[in-house]
């Protein structure tokens, strides 16, 4: 009985990330930094939630009931009992078995975390973000160096901003389509 109440839960959340994301997408139709700022919140405040609650449920430290489950229906107009069905839209549609139908997506709850955190921390310092994630990616996404000739190093000088994040774009696909 445990791993049905786990499935309800996981289905539950499945289709709140799913909301969300019908939210962004009425809201922003061409989405920059300063347009998703705020969106998380103006989210939870259509569902009537304190901010900090829908941070939690995305975090999965907290679960959505049964009262709340009736109330995020309610207020994103959908039918009685849909928070509870899985919907060709979450990550339901695809099964763990078949993980190549939706490339760009997170595959689990790892995944998911990490994209959410990213997406968090960007949506709140977009400069910083881009900076230092583009730091990090490009040490781990460049090309290997050159092997060292017997010339003594020269110190790189600074990558250009803009060309270090083309390069690191190279070979990654996007976390979401662009629509």
């Amino acid at each position: 009985m445990l791993s049905a109440h786990h499935d309800v839960a996981q289905i539950r959340l499945d289709n709140a990330l799913a909301l969300f994301d019908e939210f962004v997408h009425a809201t922003v139709k061409h989405a920059d930094a300063a347009t998703l700022r705020g969106l998380e919140r103006r989210f939870a405040e259509r569902l009537q939630i304190q901010p900090s609650y829908w941070s939690q449920i995305k975090g999965r430290s907290r679960q959505i009931g049964e009262r709340l489950a009736r109330q995020f229906e309610q207020l994103s107009h959908k039918p009685l009992g849909w928070m509870d069905e899985v919907h060709d839209a979450t990550a339901g549609a695809a099964s763990p078995a078949e993980p190549e139908q939706a490339p760009g997506l997170p595959q689990d709850d790892d995944e998911r975390f990490i994209v959410g955190l990213v997406l968090t921390y960007y949506r709140r310092h977009p400069q910083r973000a881009r900076t230092r994630l583009l730091d990090l990616l490009g040490e781990v996404l460049a090309p290997a160096p050159p092997a060292p000739s017997a010339a003594p190093k020269k110190p790189a000088p600074a990558d250009d901003p803009h060309d270090l994040w083309l390069r690191s774009q190279s070979g990654v696909a996007p976390l979401k389509r662009k629509r």
